[in-house]
Formats: C-alpha cells, sequence, structure tokens
C-alpha cells in the first residue's frame, strides 16, 4: 500500500493551499482505497491506470472540477514522489458545464449571522462575507495582516501565490470586538481550540450548522459567502472592474458571471442624455 505523507510534506513545503493539500491526499487515499490496498498507482501501467481512473469516476460520480482535481493530484504525486511522467489526456475532461453559483440572498446571510451566538464563529463567517475571501485566504489571516490605521487588511499568498490590500468595513471591526475581548487570539486571527490556525473542515462545519438553523437549503459552501458578497456588490452598482480587483480575480472572464446572477435590471441603467437636462 502507498503512503502519502511524504508527498503531503513536500507540499506543504512547497507551500500549496492547506486547502489543496487535504484535497489533493483525500482523493489519492480514496483513489487508493479503490484499487486495493495491495498494490500502489504506481504499480499500474498507463493503461491499467486509465482504466482504474475511467471505472472510478463512474462510480463516484465526481464533477468536472473534483475529476480535475483526482487527475492532478495523481499527475502530481506520479511526477514528484515516483519521478514518472504521465499524460493523462485520455481521461481528462474535455468541457467545463455551464453552471451558474448558488447565490445567498441578503437576507439569507443576515439570518445566518444573526443566528450565530458564538462570537468566534459569527465573526469568522462575517469576515469571509464582508471582504469576499476564500476559506484558505480566512484562515490564513494573522494579526499583523490587518493595517488598523489605515483601515486596510493584507490578504497574502492568495490564490495563484499573489496578495492584494483590501478595505476593513468598520461595521466588521464592530463584530471583531467581542470576538477580541473574549478569545485573544496570539498569532492568527482566527485560532483553534489549542492554538495555531483554524481549520479548513472545521470552518466549513461552523457554516453547514449556521446554514442549517437558519433555515437556508442545502448545497452551498463557505465559498457561497464569497459569491454573495461579489453580486451583492454588483446589484448594488459597484463596476465590474473595481470587483475584479477586489476578488483578486485575473480574468474578468471569472467575474462576469456575478452579472449573469445579479438582480440588477438592464432597466435601471440611466443613459447619459438622461444628465443633459435637455
Amino acid at each position: 500500500m502507498e503512503s502519502f505523507k511524504g508527498f503531503q510534506r513536500l507540499l506543504i513545503i512547497k507551500r500549496y493551499a492547506e486547502s489543496t493539500v487535504s484535497s489533493y491526499i483525500g482523493l489519492l487515499q480514496r483513489f487508493q482505497q479503490h484499487i486495493g490496498f495491495h498494490r500502489s498507482i504506481n504499480d499500474l501501467t498507463n493503461k491499467e491506470l486509465y482504466n482504474e481512473i475511467l471505472k472510478f469516476i463512474e462510480q463516484t460520480k465526481y464533477s468536472y472540477s473534483s475529476q480535475k482535481q483526482l487527475l492532478s493530484a495523481i499527475h502530481l504525486f506520479l511526477s514528484e514522489i515516483h519521478k514518472r511522467s504521465l499524460d493523462l489526456t485520455p481521461v481528462y475532461p474535455v468541457r467545463r458545464p455551464k453552471s451558474l453559483p448558488l447565490i445567498l440572498s441578503a437576507q439569507q446571510v443576515r439570518a445566518i449571522l444573526d443566528g450565530l451566538s458564538n462570537e468566534k464563529h459569527k465573526a469568522m463567517l462575517a469576515t469571509i462575507y464582508a471582504l469576499g475571501l476564500r476559506s484558505g485566504e480566512l484562515t490564513n489571516l494573522k494579526l499583523d495582516h490587518i493595517l488598523k490605521d489605515s483601515k486596510l487588511i493584507h490578504i497574502k499568498a492568495a490564490k495563484g501565490n499573489k496578495d492584494r490590500i483590501l478595505p476593513l468595513p468598520e461595521s466588521l471591526r464592530e463584530i471583531w470586538k467581542p470576538y477580541y475581548k473574549k478569545y485573544k487570539p496570539k498569532e492568527y486571527l482566527f485560532e483553534g481550540q489549542k492554538g495555531g490556525k483554524y481549520t479548513s473542515n472545521s470552518l466549513l462545519l461552523v457554516f453547514k450548522k449556521a446554514c442549517k438553523n437558519a433555515g437556508v437549503p442545502s448545497g452551498h459552501t463557505v465559498h457561497s459567502l464569497r459569491h454573495a458578497y461579489a453580486t451583492h456588490l454588483f446589484d448594488r452598482g459597484t463596476d465590474i472592474r473595481m470587483i475584479q480587483k477586489l476578488l483578486g480575480h485575473d480574468n474578468i472572464k471569472t467575474t462576469l458571471i456575478y452579472t449573469q446572477v445579479s438582480k440588477r435590471s438592464m432597466t435601471e441603467i440611466k443613459s447619459p442624455l438622461d444628465d443633459l437636462g435637455l
């Protein structure tokens, strides 16, 4: 049976996101279980590997993104640990299904936050919504990333290893106050019970429970708060290029998806003629 501990250490050393490391190791372990513990992934010939990947994806009914992640994990594992080059094109998904993200309404976000009595849980979810963060960006936030004098917050080594600076709203600072007073974080903005940064898995459990208590339908993830942030900004008239910058998107096409789920209507857009007073 293959052990993935060495691969996990390598990913951490190479500064892969915590969520990526967790996903890759979990996918490899499930695939190892599928092929059986009597042989390692590297024991399979290319043809055997292709067949097992196809059977595994059919059995699990993996989505487009999960299938891509599985293939990325297998390719990187074989390349880095076994120095084996493998062309996974024959089993690579060709076309991404055109699905729109599920968007939480402002009322649903309010219900989620209002239903949280735990100051830390409320502060975490409010921070994601207030700043449009990914879950890994939240768990990686440190106290010295908060630029208090300038009312800004520094998001470091985000997706693509890029940094960005975001405005820190006063309403969020007010939500942080009771949390700070009770929990007194030392290094990370949000820490686990035994110190160190809060885990993405624990954050997901907090979000799922909050949604259930608020009566929010299933199907949403922590990332839904980021989707809601972007969509609600666009609903309020924020320029799409500014939203792109706030989210840290390289490609405007990624941001433009929020125009398809927004409640804004073309009938609300004023013509420049209206300002001429003719």
